[in-house]
Formats: structure tokens, sequence, C-alpha cells
């Protein structure tokens, strides 16, 4: 089994940055392809961003390319989502995915576990 646990989340005021964490524990997940997903209030969850297994393939959205950066430390068994520019419509609790597969995915159905989720709230 694999645990994930986001950090980094909290209240910000537009146009500022935070950068997220995701770290697993439980075994090594350095084979998997890693992904943020996002649910704000009322609406479904939506992929953010997704890494595949060594870091070199990454997929965003479309509302956050250019502002977003997905990244990973395998020796931390950790990942990261640096946000910049940040916007009012980011505002969204944010869980992490692995996935065993490798690849990293648009898709929620390509992940086995899944993080609780950090709630990010952008101020405007």
């Amino acid at each position: 089994q694999v645990q994930l646990v986001e950090s980094g989340g909290g209240l910000v005021q537009a146009g500022g940055s935070v950068r997220l964490s995701c770290t697993a524990s439980g075994r090594t997940v350095s084979w998997y392809g890693m992904g943020w997903f996002r649910q704000a209030p009322g609406k479904e969850r939506e992929f953010v961003a997704a890494i595949n297994w060594n870091g070199g393939s990454t997929y965003y959205a479309d509302s956050v390319k250019g502002r977003f950066a997905i990244s990973r430390e395998n020796v931390k068994n950790t990942v990261y989502l640096q946000m910049n520019s940040l916007k009012a419509e980011d505002t969204a609790v944010y869980c992490c995915a692995a996935d065993v597969q490798g690849r990293g995915s648009y898709s929620a159905n390509e992940y086995e576990y899944w993080g609780q989720g950090t709630q990010v709230t952008v101020s405007s």
C-alpha cells in the first residue's frame, strides 16, 4: 500500500505563489506516474498536472499551463506542484495521486492511490 500526504496549502493573495508537496510512504513511488487534481466547492474534480516516473514527461491542464509546474524528487519520494500567478479560480482542494503504470495521466481513473488533499484558497 502507498500512503500519500499533501502539504503546503493555505491562504494566498491573487498573483501570489504556493508550492505543494506530496510525500509517499509505504513503498517507493519512484516507478509511478504522479498527478495532481483539484476540486472546488460544487464542482467536479479536475486534472491539474501529471508527471511520468522519471520526470521526463509532464502534462498540464490548459487552465494552469504556463503558471504551474510539476516536479519530483524520487530520492525523497516526493512530488511538487509549484503554483504561480494564482487566481481566485484556482481555489480548491488539491490532491495528489499515484499511477502504478508509471506514465502519469490526465484521467483520474488511471490512478490507484490518492491523498486526502490540501486546501488552497486564493483571495482576490
